[in-house]
């Protein structure tokens, strides 16, 4: 995470959740973007914009939405490490960077971490408007995990 991210003014959002599964079978179902909107509740519709779907460039737009918002998002995989961690640049209305970082934990399972600093633009408020969305946004993102859980438990 950038420095300008990393401030008090548009705090991080964290989640995790332990799936009961080895990290390269969490990273074979989470590798494929395009099934993100089948455990992400706000992601709506996922279009890659040129013909690279996997690994570090792929940029995508993703139509999201939460409660009465709805935006497209346009993101950049900025980092890629085969059942380790994926890394995104969000380039839309609201900017900033994301990870997902899976780590191995006893019995063979994985721990999911989703990390995002964001910034909100002046018209969704800011950093104030940041404030506001982190409590819905953790709560949403819980639940994503918790579907990831499933489908990727389920696999």
């Amino acid at each position: 995470m950038t420095a300008l991210t990393k401030s008090t003014l548009n705090p991080s959002i964290e989640v995790s959740i332990d799936i009961d599964r080895a990290p390269d079978q969490v990273w074979a179902y989470v590798q494929d973007i395009s099934t993100h909107v089948e455990w992400m509740a706000d992601a709506e519709a996922i279009r890659f914009l040129g013909s690279q779907t996997h690994g570090a460039g792929t940029t995508f737009e993703c139509d999201t939405k939460v409660g009465p918002f709805r935006l497209t998002d346009v993101m950049t995989v900025t980092s890629w490490e085969d059942a380790k961690q994926m890394g995104v640049r969000h380039e839309g209305v609201v900017t900033g960077e994301g990870i997902f970082t899976l780590s191995p934990i006893a019995g063979n399972a994985t721990r999911f971490t989703w990390n995002e600093d964001l910034i909100f633009p002046f018209w969704m408020a800011g950093s104030l408007g940041a404030t506001v969305a982190k409590p819905v946004l953790t709560a949403i993102w819980r639940r994503n995990l918790t579907r990831l859980k499933s489908r990727a438990e389920s696999l």
